[in-house]
């Protein structure tokens, strides 16, 4: 379905001067800043109409009472680091169970989660990957509906959230991939979770974080994974995306993308003072490429992805994104057939878009296969509570089916 501009020629008007401010930014890559520029403004023709009816000095006054009003992100737990191979500093929180529920709801939650475990059975351990320019503050829904019930473990990727900016890309010494961010993972659960049994999670990059670990430890997974939740996420041809923009802009994109973001990490003072003064087409973007219906999404929430993604630094965001491009686990995904999974994808997502999860379902065919209508690439935001049911019914599968597999010892 297309949609015509007919009547309001400031709109796309109002985006080319906006995504200006972006190419300019990049001028020092001749041509492909250009091409990033006229990508851009078509992204953001889309949502440009907020700009001509809402005062921008009443949306700066939004932000800031959501800022100081929003509750989202401000779950925390025990702390702890890892180390990776290259001795960057990984940060994780780990959130035990309580000791007795408090109230029926929480009771009958961890009912449904561990069934009728015994004392002697040991209960998962539900560790969540974020995705690319998120934090692990990302799972706040999800993180506040297992509290208290299951063990959990939230961690930073490098260079993301309160882990360290990476060491080898700090020395220039190694380029970020996927592999190494699945090696990251394995420090974490070596820390975390030395022992028993493990449910993985993880969204976008996360999940491809989890592949890279089942790619290069499979006789870890074997042993120690019992269940896999795979959101928003891929397992390759992620250089194919379209990100909802034609098919020239799409080109444009994928030829010019590495080396303009590479030219913007590398004045990246400037381009943060650019992301500040075009921040009402910053939040525009946001909610066009996180949610499937933006404007039925809360406007706290809205601020908080939008917080999520602005606080990555822009040579950040350079370093990475090279590494999507590469991308292919297809062939771990295997590792994960045994075990209960759920693959999981907004219908409306132009991220990660759902074929790419209905590809991973294809090689997971035991795996419980769920696409949320009206959903984005955020979906765990968006739909918290269907994404939480979904989740909550995983483990109990990982549960039920690990404790049939592996009978309680005396």
């Amino acid at each position: 379905m297309s949609e015509s501009t007919h009547g309001v020629p400031g709109v796309a008007g109002a985006a080319a001067e906006a995504a200006g401010g972006w190419a300019r930014a990049g001028r020092h890559a001749g041509i492909a800043g250009a091409a990033i520029g006229v990508v851009a403004a078509g992204a953001a023709a889309g949502v440009a109409l907020e700009r001509l009816t809402v005062g921008r000095g009443v949306r700066r006054k939004a932000r800031t009472a959501l800022d100081s009003a929003g509750p989202y992100g401000t779950l925390r737990g025990t702390p702890g680091r890892a180390y990776a191979e290259d001795g960057t500093e990984l940060y994780y929180e780990t959130d035990e169970p309580d000791e007795r529920p408090d109230g029926e709801a929480q009771k009958a939650r961890r009912r449904r989660l561990l069934g009728a475990l015994g004392r002697r059975s040991a209960a998962p351990t539900v560790v969540f990957s974020h995705g690319y320019c998120l934090s692990q503050d990302a799972w706040h829904f999800q993180r506040a509906a297992l509290r208290g019930n299951v063990r959990t473990v939230h961690w930073d990727q490098r260079s993301h959230g309160r882990s360290s900016r990476g060491h080898a890309q700090i020395e220039g010494t190694e380029p970020v991939t996927i592999d190494m961010l699945g090696r990251d993972l394995k420090a974490v659960l070596d820390a975390a979770v030395p022992e028993g049994p493990i449910v993985l999670i993880g969204h976008s990059m996360g999940g491809m974080t989890v592949m890279a670990l089942a790619d290069q430890y499979p006789e870890y997974v074997a042993e120690r994974v019992v269940g896999v939740g795979l959101i928003g996420t891929s397992a390759g041809r992620l250089s194919e995306v379209a990100f909802g923009l034609p098919s020239l802009g799409v080109k444009a994109f994928h030829r010019f993308a590495p080396g303009v973001l590479k030219a913007l990490g590398a004045q990246s003072e400037l381009v943060e003072k650019g992301r500040r003064a075009t921040a009402d087409l910053f939040a525009g973007l946001v909610k066009r490429y996180s949610f499937g219906a933006p404007k039925d999404v809360d406007p706290g929430v809205a601020r908080f992805a939008e917080r999520l993604i602005e606080a990555t630094p822009i040579d950040v965001v350079a370093e990475f994104f090279p590494a999507f491009a590469v991308h292919d686990k297809t062939a771990a995904l295997a590792a994960y057939d045994g075990v209960p999974a759920l693959v999981l994808a907004g219908d409306r997502d132009l991220i990660t878009p759902p074929e790419h999860s209905r590809a991973i379902g294809d090689l997971l065919p035991a795996a419980e296969l769920v696409c949320v209508p009206d959903a984005g690439h955020l979906v765990m935001l968006e739909h918290p509570d269907l994404v939480n049911d979904r989740l909550t019914a995983l483990v109990a599968r990982a549960v039920s089916e690990s404790r049939a597999r592996r009978p309680a010892r005396a």
